[in-house]
C-alpha cells in the first residue's frame, strides 16, 4: 500500500472572484493503483470530462480536470 496526500483545488472561473477552494486529504491506495482511475471515479456522472496528467520532478502527480463548468486540480504526493 502507498500513502498519498491529495490536494484538491477548485478554481472559480468567474472573473470577479479569483479565489479557489482547497481540500487536503490523506488516502491509502494499493501499490499498483491507477491514480487517473481514482480521479475519474470522482467524476463518473460527468458527460463532458477532460483530464491532463503532469508528472512533476519532485515525484508528485498532478491531474487538471475540466468539466463543463469547473476546473479542478488534484495533486498526489507520496509520504
Amino acid at each position: 500500500m502507498k500513502d498519498y496526500e491529495v490536494i484538491r483545488e477548485m478554481f472559480n472561473l468567474c472573473p470577479g472572484n479569483q479565489m479557489r477552494d482547497i481540500f487536503i486529504e490523506e488516502i491509502r491506495l494499493p501499490e499498483d493503483a491507477d491514480l487517473e482511475a481514482y480521479v475519474r471515479e470522482k467524476f463518473k456522472k460527468e458527460s463532458s470530462l477532460k483530464i491532463e496528467r503532469t508528472d512533476k520532478e519532485d515525484g508528485s502527480v498532478v491531474f487538471d480536470v475540466m468539466t463543463a463548468s469547473i476546473h479542478q486540480r488534484y495533486t498526489f504526493s507520496e509520504f
